[in-house]
């Protein structure tokens, strides 16, 4: 039986995120749907040390798994909806996926007019193409690669089995993590937050959502000070733990005016502490476990 920390209550996560567009008209005005499928082989510049991937979607799921494998084996499945066989070869023409090395790195970019191409533009524009395109992708990498991903919507991001860094950022979808050995980010906004550790980390991670559970599993021996937050949940720890001070106040000047915030999170120190663990809802449980 788990042990309940507290029930949570704040004024707010403080957190902000672009709204994403609603699918279901779209799924009713494109009548017309193609699909197919690309397999590839993307090499690192140095085979012999730790890499970085980076893949930058819009619309679909991405799914990583860490392999013995020295390069990374990309599958690519795409879905083309439209109103009609014209807009069909317009997405064709427009929608690109840009894949380059970027230092010791490769970065995967789907790229189309829904990209801003403005300096002041914040990353998407949501405009009426006629025509949809989603890439689906799975990707069998080094376990050993850190991670950037991103999407938007009509998919979830899947981890497994990677002991790099990350930092995987969801809209409408949830995150799923297993069997990882790294320190990051894990942020979405409707679904949930889902991290499984194979070893401890050693920096601070933060795993936040608007709608949706915030889990997070670490192995026995866990050191770590936690700060959780939900305004309609409650949290719970497999953990002995004991109560840290309130966040200390911060000062923000804005507008000529002087700011005073207070965190509003409940502090929670596991063993002798360590590095710090951000777990955040608005509409959800917390759940800390233990991995025996």
């Amino acid at each position: 039986m788990k042990k309940m920390l507290a029930i949570l209550a704040a004024l707010g996560l403080g957190l902000a995120f672009a709204a994403a567009a609603q699918d279901d008209d779209r799924d009713t005005a494109y009548k017309l749907q193609e699909k197919d499928e690309v397999r590839s082989v993307l090499r690192f510049s140095d085979a012999g040390k730790p890499g970085t991937l980076i893949v930058d979607n819009v619309f679909g799921a991405i799914e990583v798994q860490g392999t013995d494998r020295t390069d990374v084996e990309m599958v690519t499945r795409r879905t083309i909806r439209a109103k009609s066989a014209d807009r069909i070869a317009l997405a064709k023409a427009e929608v690109k996926i840009d894949t380059k090395a970027v230092g010791s790195g490769i970065d995967i970019y789907v790229d189309g007019p829904f990209r801003c191409q403005v300096q002041d533009c914040q990353g998407l524009r949501w405009i009426e193409l006629g025509y949809e395109v989603q890439y689906d992708f799975v990707l069998n990498v080094p376990r050993r690669t850190g991670l950037t991903l991103k999407t938007v919507n009509r998919g979830d991001i899947t981890v497994r089995s990677v002991e790099g860094d990350f930092d995987v950022r969801n809209v409408n979808g949830k995150i799923v993590m297993e069997a990882v050995a790294g320190s990051g980010r894990a942020h979405t906004v409707n679904g949930g937050v889902r991290v499984g550790f194979v070893r401890n980390p050693s920096a601070a991670c933060s795993f936040k959502t608007i709608n949706g559970d915030v889990e997070a599993s670490f192995r026995d021996g866990l050191a770590a000070d936690f700060r959780l937050q939900s305004m309609h949940g409650e949290a719970y720890s497999d953990f002995t733990s004991t109560k840290l001070p309130a966040e200390s106040v911060t000062r923000e000047t804005a507008g000529g005016r002087t700011i005073f915030k207070r965190g509003g999170t409940t502090g929670a120190r596991v063993g002798k502490g360590g590095p710090e663990i951000r777990c955040e809802t608005l509409n959800g449980d917390i759940l800390i476990k233990k991995i025996d």
